[in-house]
């Protein structure tokens, strides 16, 4: 995997990662790594806008739309309104067209 370049630079700034749903930690940790790798920031948050559980890191978000358990089986879905014309969260079966 090739490392992420941003475009401006986080040095000493605060920077704010936003994931639409957090699940195991890996991408969030891929994007931590990201920025300290573009610079080093003066502050780190993480904001998420769903948060399923089962995370293999020991990664927390400081700011948590809304926790929704789910099973290792089932997938989550963000829509948003300004790109999906509606606010919602699905939840369906992995492999399958079903919603929980």
């Amino acid at each position: 995997m090739e490392k992420s370049i941003l475009e401006i630079t986080p040095e000493d700034r605060d920077v704010i990662l936003i994931d639409d749903v957090i699940y195991t930690g890996r991408t969030l940790r891929a994007s931590i790594e990201a920025v300290i790798y573009s610079g080093r920031p003066k502050t780190i948050a993480l904001l998420c806008l769903v948060d399923r559980g089962h995370r293999e890191l020991p990664i927390t978000p400081s700011f948590i739309g809304k926790n929704i358990p789910t099973n290792q089986n089932e997938y989550v879905s963000v829509f948003l309104n300004e790109i999906d014309e509606e606010d919602k969260v699905e939840i369906k079966l992995r492999d399958s067209n079903s919603i929980v």
